[in-house]
């Protein structure tokens, strides 16, 4: 399988200059911490994400070829097994310069850029969202930290990217696409777990708890923050849930060596 996927996008026309590369692995522990053979991939398959994706800045927000390629290749980095059928059905990348306020039990894309400005009740501050067939949309003041200094469990983008995978195949329930075997020992595993997470919490509300109660809201939502967790925190993730973080690096490869 991951033959396949790799020969889905391993011939793309496009390129990332050296210099641009070359900054960005100084600068962000996640590309860094890949191994040399997995920083081409990505660089290549981030190479064809820019290709393929318009990035939308707003608000007099100006990204310049560095900050491009880096959110291209956050973006990615839940995609090096899977490759680019993993951004199939949808085109844009909306970058607020910090958190945007969206009405609270919306669904569905804003029609209208304005709606994600409106102030007044019943309106949260959000620093991500993203639609199965809409826009992803991403703050980029949330994002640009969490690139030079990732916090353990918080990886905005990839948190995005795993809800995107999960709407391929029609459902958000927690389980992207994949074979028919697989996709039942991972429902079986990630429910465990999540029931497991819900269970703690549900007798005691301020339980302290290895993963971010947000992961106990609903499947879909467990299974990006646990995509977090394998990116920036995956020995939390061995110790708390192995078999969770033995299906997601079968799906994204090894977690990057962090310092």
């Amino acid at each position: 399988m991951a033959l396949r996927w790799w020969r889905r996008w391993q011939s793309t026309p496009s390129q990332i200059d050296d210099s641009h590369w070359e900054a960005l692995c100084a600068e962000a522990p996640l590309v860094a911490g890949l191994d040399p053979e997995r920083r081409q991939q990505l660089r290549s398959l981030s190479a064809e994400f820019l290709r393929q994706k318009t990035l939308s800045p707003v608000h007099d927000l100006v990204l310049g070829t560095s900050e491009r390629v880096a959110l291209a290749a956050h973006a990615c980095l839940p995609l090096l097994r899977f490759g680019c059928e993993g951004w199939r059905g949808w085109s844009e990348i909306i970058v607020y310069p910090g958190a945007f306020r969206v009405e609270e039990g919306r669904h569905g894309a804003p029609h209208d850029m304005d709606e994600l400005e409106v102030v007044d009740i019943g309106f949260e501050d959000r620093e991500g969202e993203s639609w199965q067939f809409g826009p992803m949309v991403l703050s980029w003041e949330d994002l640009e930290a969490e690139i030079r200094s990732p916090e353990p469990g918080f990886q905005l983008v990839i948190h995005e990217m795993a809800h995107k995978l999960d709407a391929l195949d029609g459902l958000m329930d927690g389980t992207p696409p994949l074979p028919r075997e697989w996709q039942r020992e991972w429902a079986h595993d990630f429910g465990a777990a999540f029931e497991g997470l819900c269970a703690v919490l549900e007798d005691d509300p301020d339980a302290e708890t290895a993963i971010d109660p947000y992961a106990a809201d609903c499947p879909e939502e467990f299974f990006a923050v646990v995509s977090e967790y394998h990116f920036t925190a995956a020995h939390v993730l061995r110790e708390a849930m192995p078999a969770v973080a033995e299906h997601l690096e079968r799906f994204s490869g090894p977690p990057p060596t962090l310092d």
